[in-house]
């Protein structure tokens, strides 16, 4: 067996092979803290703090792929993140001239925490990408289903009927609204810079005439916003990515467990484009796609807790909050990441079952309507008396189309699906 090189994912089939995977890996992450790096040089010698020939140097030695991540992650320890040995690095490779140009004037989470930024911003990109798609094919859905009836259940039993349509045009509004905060979140993301203590105290030191222009040149040079303050302890990036990310797993989870409830054997309504197997059964068509985005969802939640316990950072630099941010980040924007690639395949490979459906609807034989027909009987009997005779033809355990009452009556669950169109279509509405 040979030696492991990095995080393959084994244990992660959500995400193992996903674009957020590429986009979250060690090597990515090692990216973007030399991009940090190499704009801070640039941004300095924009505003002449420093030579454009080290600008140029600094970004050549910055884009080479000679860094060894394995050994910044093992010398990391020393000094508690891998921004330390990192440095060290790129000032030997940058050369003595121009050496004194890297990372002057910040301080490591300066570059942690842009580096995060970058990373969070590119994988969203992908994200957002796999959620158009997954909101265009459940559109479709809910178009071609717009007046397929089915049982509509509340609390695990038939309650009234609804419509597919309706159902997947639900679906697709949890998906915009994970699009929306996402995209409100990648918009805004900043970079970070503040040197030692947040106070820009260094950038004045080597020469700048008003160290608080540098921020914002900083940020050009990635893509990123301007922050208005260092926010080495102020922690609202982190926990809007927290929310945004934990959301958009749980909107996707509740597609998954919806799916995963109406492909049950005995229910069969819907059933997964490409089902996974099983190892001992060979029969067995498993809705994987559902499976593991509902795991995706399961594990959000706890990943965004952490992140949001990280807002209590003391000082102007925490002893432990910042630290326990890295892992659970990446592992939430690998889990979102996931679970759209998932979505993507579930949405557009969705097998919809019209006839399952139909044959749900006469399951308890007219009863799925009563409410229907409690509205209709109570003019003329009376409510509580009109109550009274559903409740003991239901309990007789005889289709209600045998009840002499009921003769006249329309028990056609189909012919009751109230506005179901008309929402669906107003859903659609929105872009």
């Amino acid at each position: 067996m040979t030696a492991a090189h990095g995080d393959t994912g084994l244990l992660a089939p959500g995400w193992s092979g996903s674009a957020a995977s590429s986009a979250t890996s060690d090597h990515a992450y090692l990216r973007a803290l030399l991009d940090a790096e190499a704009a801070l040089t640039r941004a300095q010698a924009a505003l002449g703090l420093a030579p454009a020939e080290a600008a140029a140097v600094v970004t050549e030695a910055a884009g080479s792929d000679a860094f060894d991540v394995r050994s910044v992650a093992e010398r990391a320890r020393a000094g508690g993140n891998p921004v330390i040995p990192l440095v060290a690095d790129l000032t030997e490779a940058v050369g003595e001239e121009y050496g004194p140009y890297v990372h002057r004037g910040a301080t490591s989470q300066d570059i942690m925490d842009t580096a995060s930024m970058l990373v969070a911003a590119r994988t969203l990109g992908l994200l957002l990408d796999d959620l158009g798609r997954t909101e265009r094919a459940l559109a479709a859905l809910a178009t071609e289903h717009r007046d397929t009836a089915m049982p509509g259940r509340t609390l695990t039993q038939h309650a009234v009927p609804t419509t597919f349509g309706l159902k997947a045009a639900g679906w697709r509004s949890l998906v915009l609204d994970a699009r929306d905060r996402v995209l409100t979140v990648r918009d805004t993301l900043p970079a970070q810079l503040g040197g030692a203590a947040g106070t820009l105290a260094a950038f004045g030191a080597y020469g700048a005439s008003d160290p608080t222009e540098l921020p914002a040149a900083y940020a050009r040079e990635l893509g990123l916003r301007a922050p208005e303050l260092p926010w080495h302890t102020l922690r609202t990036p982190v926990a809007d990515l927290a929310g945004c990310l934990a959301f958009t797993a749980g909107a996707l989870g509740k597609i998954a467990v919806d799916v995963l409830t109406l492909s049950r054997t005995e229910i069969s309504e819907v059933v997964e484009g490409s089902g996974g197997g099983s190892s001992a059964m060979p029969h067995k068509s498993n809705p994987v796609r559902s499976t593991l985005i509902a795991s995706a969802a399961r594990r959000a939640p706890q990943l965004a807790a952490t992140l949001y316990g990280s807002l209590a950072a003391e000082d102007e630099r925490p002893a432990g909050a910042w630290h326990a941010e890295w892992e659970p980040l990446r592992d939430l924007l690998r889990l979102a990441g996931g679970a759209a690639r998932d979505a993507v395949e579930l949405a557009e490979g969705l097998r919809v079952r019209p006839e399952a459906m139909r044959e749900h609807l006469d399951l308890t034989d007219g009863l799925i309507v009563s409410e229907r027909l409690s509205a209709e009987l109570a003019p003329v009997l009376g409510r509580a008396r009109a109550k009274e005779l559903l409740t003991r033809l239901a309990s007789t355990g005889r289709p209600l189309d045998q009840a002499p009452e009921l003769a006249d009556a329309d028990l056609d669950p189909t012919h009751y699906t109230g506005s179901a169109g008309a929402l669906t279509d107003r859903a659609l509405e929105r872009r």
